[in-house]
């Protein structure tokens, strides 16, 4: 009976720690480990290498300077408060005076003596004219002269050289009454869509949001895109808001686009709290992202093992990048930045590096979690070899 009893319960043995070896490769994860994740190192995504850099000031230095260019102040510049020219569509109010005596454009009313009128200037109002495609509009005694292109001065100067010799010292005033040339176009999230005249005094960005009624989203949440002719930019509203230098002049013909799209990020793997994290379109930074959820769980995190996951411009890491890394057909690169926290630097570079839109951080598992996952499991798992045994020593 000693013998039996011996041998069943040498198979439970068995067969639970059978069971146990065979859970311990299931035992689950958060994600790959700090080593596969470094490993990943021109791995194919995308038919494209994936690039691991470490953050460091080089590197964040580097981003720096390309967030800079492409930021709007750096990428139209301070334009100058360009001239009041005519242009096709517009509406001009042109007057013409003429000395006394008046020759050309004199008159006597009914009961007035021409002596009289000798000493009266004479003063004729043309109808409004619309400046026609071709750039040209029509003034009697003159005929049809080009005015596109041209300031309202200059076209005064015209008519009154025209009217030498047949007018007696004629002079003319000419006033832009529809601008319909020298105008920005407005649309998105905005109160009202539309276009807006630019005057001499020279409109910025946020002139033209104020005129078509402010953005209808909330700032935090709105970009805010430049484009003039082939040339474009963006970048949130709150950013230009804050920046005075970011608000940069208008030109006749840019268009305004505002956009409600909201920034989040994605945090995985060894952290408080796994979740998708909107945040301000000003950035925060990824000591900010680590913050808001709950930072590194202490008792899985590899502090080793920080990591975002992002698909950055190639532009913004050429240099940093080794020719097992490619960009996609959309210019994009696959890159990994990496951050050591047991280096007390990185604290500092924590603060230093900025959030992205779509950015995935990922914290890996400390390797020992594993091993006292396993312990954990064997445990209970002896536990239950010995509940067994005694079980069955009763039956028997």
């Amino acid at each position: 009976m000693t013998h039996s009893r011996s041998v069943s319960f040498r198979g439970a043995v068995a067969g639970l720690l059978a069971m146990a070896l065979a859970g311990c490769s299931s035992l689950g994860g958060t994600g790959p480990s700090r080593g596969a994740v470094l490993d990943s190192q021109g791995a194919s995504y995308a038919e494209s290498g994936i690039a691991v850099i470490a953050i460091d000031e080089p590197v964040l230095g580097r981003l720096r300077e390309h967030a800079a260019a492409s930021s709007l102040e750096r990428t139209f510049g301070e334009s100058a408060i360009s001239a009041t020219l005519i242009g096709p569509g517009d509406v001009l109010d042109i007057a013409i005076w003429e000395a006394p005596p008046a020759v050309l454009f004199g008159s006597s009313g009914p009961g007035e003596s021409g002596a009289a009128n000798l000493d009266a200037a004479s003063t004729t109002m043309i109808p409004q004219q619309q400046v026609s495609e071709d750039g040209r509009v029509s003034v009697p005694f003159v005929g049809r002269i080009p005015v596109a292109g041209l300031a309202p001065e200059q076209v005064e100067a015209i008519i009154a050289s025209r009217l030498n010799g047949r007018a007696n010292n004629p002079q003319a005033l000419v006033r832009l009454v529809q601008n319909e040339s020298r105008t920005v176009t407005v649309l998105g999230e905005v109160g009202a869509s539309g276009r807006m005249v630019l005057s001499a005094r020279g409109e910025r960005l946020l002139d033209a949001l104020a005129s078509a009624g402010g953005t209808s989203a909330p700032i935090s949440e709105t970009t805010i895109r430049l484009s003039r002719g082939d040339t474009q930019a963006s970048m949130p509203l709150d950013a230009v808001i804050a920046d005075p230098r970011q608000n940069v002049g208008l030109v006749p013909g840019d268009v305004i686009t505002l956009e409600h799209k909201p920034f989040s990020f994605v945090a995985l793997g060894a952290v408080a709290q796994s979740a998708e994290v909107p945040f301000e379109g000003a950035g925060i930074s990824l000591a900010e992202a680590l913050g808001r959820v709950g930072g590194l769980n202490d008792r899985r995190a590899d502090v080793k093992g920080v990591f975002v996951f992002r698909m950055e411009e190639g532009a913004a890491i050429d240099p940093l990048l080794d020719e097992s890394a490619h960009t996609t057909a959309n210019g994009l690169v696959p890159v990994v930045y990496s951050l050591r926290m047991d280096d007390a630097q990185s604290l500092f570079a924590m603060q230093d590096f900025t959030m992205r839109d779509n950015d995935l951080l990922y914290v890996a598992t400390a390797p020992g979690v594993e091993l006292e996952r396993f312990l954990s499991v064997l445990s209970s798992t002896a536990f239950s070899i010995v509940a067994t045994a005694n079980a069955i020593d009763t039956r028997q």
